[in-house]
């Protein structure tokens, strides 16, 4: 299956003539100003100010389009009487840079009618909200064309408002609020934060809509890769509303057939995914009585760590390879086995299992690579699996007793393999379908989310993130998503700060080291000061310090404006860092 060259298109409607009264010759480019999240929005829905002209009246069409209260009135303001009862907008917003422009129609678009203008809007789309809340990225060119009427009281109006919202990203920041729905990974009970959108208006329903999230069931891009604890026929009694007492009441139905610890699961994806909309205790029942026995009410505190198979503990400060060696990041020394001491395996890279106790290397053996996994400290036996070149090997979890997950590497940019453990202790290599990443370009990095349920790709330069779906007998990467695409590029190297976070090193001066959401939505470039460029290799991991490796050594920091500080200790320029997954 090819990737979608396009997300998102706008219908043009195209009208004839020439000329036209009262219009500026073009509005330039404007950038947006920014707005507080969260803005309070005049529920009167004030009318335009009076007498703008036409390039005025798309311009502010556009923006009040970003306010979905009262079936999008704010922007219904600004379309002719016949435009504002009829206009229907689809499900599907496109986001626009907040620079954008709007322009009077040239040649055959233009009309001879006084009393009517085309318009045309030019911006840069940074990409779509999809129906069900998740973002998709797609950098690209936007053209809107709209006919603008001078109606019978001398007011500018648009006749042909476009099937789908289109708004400025600042305005769309003021008026939708991000949220984390979560579900389960696939195989543990590990929570896994799906990236989704809801109107931040009104305050009142917000709560309401996040639970809708989670009883709609993961965004399609998630779909496969995690569990659902909510039965498809689950609903609430009514709305979620606030008690006397101040506790936010979520009554639930269709839950009652459930085990006591699936209805614990169930409440934790509800008390975690309404924790960034609300401080309030949350009120938990079916069908009238609580959804757990002797526990009613809840706060985020009240649960255990859904987190912990995908962090890595604080007893474990990584590694770093260096000279074909393994050595700790904590005290610098070498490690213990072949990997780290005498005249064992030239390494290539590494990866450290997420507990600590399992070590995976990529070393140099007869001119070419080969994959070695075994226990950390002790001899690694190889794996049946060679080739040219071997990205750095990722971890996967599970939540086995013998915690032993997999191992995945790309071989020669081109096959996914996944290296499995057998009941003899041997690893068996397997191949994983990433024929949808493929098209983008050779793969040279991948890294493996630390809960298991998706993938960060360098594939020809340009970062992706891919959902990993996993069926009986194969497991697929699916929905590969390009990150900043026309923005991001040269990217090297890659690694998930947090479960929703990443960040990348590339070769571009003016962002070598950036962070960046797993939607694409936003990215944020670090300092750079004290950097040698270019930087060759990247690492992070919840609750740690970001390493990154350039032709000087190691440098740390902890966010983006600080400045990178030496690391404690010196490996020279040809280190690269990485924490256990």
């Amino acid at each position: 299956m090819k990737l979608p060259a396009r997300l998102f298109a706008l219908v043009a409607c195209l009208v004839l003539a020439a000329g036209c009264a009262n219009v500026p010759e073009e509005s330039q480019p404007v950038a947006v100003p920014q707005q507080e999240l969260g803005q309070q929005v005049n529920p009167d829905v004030p009318q335009p100010a009076k007498d703008l002209d036409a390039l005025t009246v798309v311009r502010d069409f556009v923006r009040a389009s970003a306010q979905p209260i009262s079936n999008n009135a704010a922007a219904r303001m600004y379309l002719d009487d016949a435009a504002a009862k009829a206009w229907t907008p689809g499900k599907l917003i496109t986001i626009i840079d907040d620079v954008f422009a709007t322009v009077p129609a040239t040649g055959q678009d233009t009309t001879a009618n006084p009393n009517e203008v085309n318009v045309v809007l030019r911006g840069t789309g940074l990409g779509t909200l999809r129906e069900d809340g998740g973002f998709i990225s797609l950098r690209a060119p936007v053209e809107l064309k709209l006919l603008v009427r001078r109606q019978s009281d001398g007011q500018w109006r648009i006749t042909n408002p476009p099937p789908n919202l289109v708004m400025p990203n600042s305005d769309f920041n003021a008026n939708y609020v991000r949220v984390q729905a979560f579900f389960f990974a696939q195989d543990s009970n590990t929570v896994v934060p799906d990236l989704r959108y809801v109107a931040g208006k009104p305050q009142s329903g917000l709560a309401g809509r996040v639970v809708g999230l989670l009883l709609s069931g993961p965004s399609s891009s998630l779909v496969g890769a995690v569990r659902n604890l909510l039965p498809e026929d689950a609903t609430t009694e009514g709305n979620v509303t606030t008690a006397a007492d101040g506790a936010l009441v979520v009554a639930l139905t269709g839950v009652a057939d459930q085990t006591a610890d699936v209805r614990r699961l169930i409440a934790a994806q509800i008390v975690l995914s309404l924790q960034s909309v609300t401080t309030n205790r949350v009120r938990l029942l079916s069908d009238g009585a609580p959804l757990v026995d002797g526990h009613e009410e809840w706060v985020p505190s009240d649960l255990p760590s859904y987190t912990a198979l995908a962090s890595p503990s604080a007893d474990q400060p990584g590694l770093v390879t260096v000279n074909g060696r393994v050595r700790s990041l904590g005290d610098g020394s070498l490690i213990s086995g072949p990997a780290g001491q005498g005249s064992g395996y030239q390494v290539a890279s590494a990866a450290q299992s997420i507990d600590g106790r399992q070590l995976a290397v990529v070393e140099y053996a007869d001119e070419r690579q080969r994959l070695r996994v075994g226990q950390f400290g002790k001899d690694a036996p190889a794996v049946d699996l060679a080739g040219a070149t071997m990205t750095r090997p990722t971890w996967r979890p599970t939540a086995t007793a013998d915690g032993s997950g997999e191992v995945w590497t790309v071989v020669d940019g081109q096959t996914v393999v996944r290296a499995l453990r057998i009941s003899d202790g041997s690893w068996v290599p397997q191949v994983v379908n990433a024929d949808e990443i493929l098209q983008v370009g050779p793969i040279s990095v991948l890294r493996l989310s630390r809960d298991g349920a998706r993938a960060a790709v360098v594939a020809g330069g340009q970062l992706l993130v891919a959902s990993v779906v996993r069926a009986q007998d194969s497991v697929t990467l699916r929905a590969p998503r390009i990150l900043q695409g026309g923005t991001l590029g040269g990217v090297i190297d890659v690694d998930w700060l947090s479960q929703d976070t990443l960040v990348a090193a590339t070769t571009m001066p003016s962002q070598p080291v950036v962070k960046i959401s797993i939607d694409g939505l936003r990215l944020d470039p670090f300092n750079i000061s004290n950097l040698t460029l270019p930087v060759h290799a990247i690492t992070a991991a919840p609750g740690r310090s970001i390493v990154v490796a350039d032709d000087g050594g190691l440098w740390t920091a902890s966010d983006i404006g600080e400045v990178w500080r030496p690391h404690p200790h010196s490996f020279g320029g040809n280190a690269s860092p990485f924490y256990p997954g």
